[in-house]
């Protein structure tokens, strides 16, 4: 196939040219180039998104595929404008941070979506989910049943730049005092692994699959990935347990961020790592096991280095600095 990726030089997108490539696909790369080139064997149109139309105007011809990973609703618009009729399939790399509401587990494709953000409102990180289901809105109307909304969960694996995941075992395997943990043992995480969304995504653009699907991981119990850092780590790291209240009283954040503990979910947010990814396996999604993406994580952890500077994690002085207050007993 004749491949056109938006993007091609960060994370997901990188690894989707990647396994195109290797492939045998005919692969062109938008972008700007600031996180890099775009993996071997691919064609670079150098442009900037920003600068509306004119970005697309040096790509002709037609393509097979369109990927976009946009978060931005201009840029969006702007691409389908110039290319969605020169496109046999299109599709949008979305997210459950689309649907309007996250406290339901197991729901489904059919959940409500927030409003999507009005035109000429600036895309922030507050209103990602909103923009996001803007995206989809303009995508649907100009692909006119030809576009496939690739809904993704929580993406890990090697190379991350999040440190939403690798968190967890990096810090097990740096093994310097006791671990600070949320109490929140049973409830779930979903993670899926970026070579398998990649790879989700080049399937479902070869078989011309439509419409939106959740690619998302397998529910794991937050105690069992914990269990299994510790395994994978060889460290025999100690944990220190913490109520949630605690924590938000002491300014942990959730989520991510500074000094905040990965995977640690808000209320009502009991649904957001356990959504439905049934219709996406149906449809010929295939995940490999979760012990996998985290054995890879840990390796690809260790070459980056366990004690580097990280987007999200408690920093060592902050979680010091709590799990001696918990043995002072001051929670």
């Amino acid at each position: 196939m004749r491949i056109l990726i938006l993007g091609g030089t960060a994370f997901l997108s990188r690894e989707i040219a990647r396994q195109a490539v290797a492939a045998g696909h005919d692969v062109t790369c938008l972008a700007r180039g600031v996180s890099g080139e775009p993996p071997a064997g691919t064609r670079w149109a150098r442009a900037d998104r920003a600068a509306g139309p004119a970005a697309y105007s040096g790509l002709g011809g037609t393509w097979d595929a369109v990927v976009d990973v946009a978060r931005d609703p201009e840029p969006a618009r702007h691409a389908l404008a110039s290319l969605a009729g020169r496109a046999g399939h299109w599709t949008f790399v979305s997210s459950c941070s689309a649907y309007a509401d996250h406290s339901t587990p197991g729901a489904a494709e059919d959940a409500v979506l927030l409003p999507a953000l009005a035109p000429g409102t600036p895309s922030t990180a507050e209103n990602y989910g909103e923009s996001k289901a803007a995206i989809e809105e303009a995508t649907l109307e100009a692909m006119n049943g030809t576009a496939h909304l690739c809904r993704a969960g929580l993406v890990g694996g090697p190379g991350d730049p999040t440190d939403r995941y690798g968190y967890w075992p990096a810090r097990f395997a740096r093994n310097a005092g006791a671990v600070l943990v949320p109490d929140i043992g049973p409830q779930p995480t979903q993670v899926i692994d970026v070579r398998d969304l990649a790879a989700w995504i080049l399937r479902a653009a070869e078989q011309g699959t439509t419409g939106p699907l959740n690619a998302t991981g397998d529910p794991v119990p937050f105690a069992d990935l914990l269990g299994a850092c510790c395994e994978a780590s060889a460290a025999n790291a100690t944990t220190t347990t913490a109520n949630e209240d605690w924590l938000v009283e002491q300014g942990v954040n959730y989520w991510s961020g500074p000094d905040s503990l990965p995977l640690w979910l808000p209320p009502h947010h009991e649904g957001f790592m356990a959504r439905s990814n049934k219709a996406a396996k149906a449809a010929g999604m295939v995940l490999r096991p979760w012990q996998e993406t985290l054995a890879d994580t840990l390796e690809d952890e260790r070459v980056r280095g366990l004690d580097r500077p990280r987007k999200a994690g408690l920093q060592p002085a902050t979680e010091q600095r709590l799990v001696k207050l918990l043995q002072d007993g001051a929670a």
